[in-house]
């Protein structure tokens, strides 16, 4: 599945990764959203939480 400038943009926004570490996240995982997020978190770089 093909993802969009937005769909990273979303999930940089939701995580707090970098926007080449959302954008691989996303190609890891065939544009899953979910799956990307989950992903980021396994790999340590989603922001574990925003203040």
């Amino acid at each position: 599945m093909a993802f969009t400038a937005k769909d990273v943009q979303a999930l940089r926004q939701a995580t707090g990764a970098g926007m080449m570490d959302a954008k691989k996240a996303l190609e890891a995982n065939d544009g899953d959203a979910e799956a990307a997020k989950q992903w980021l978190r396994e790999k340590g770089l989603a922001a574990s939480a925003k203040r």
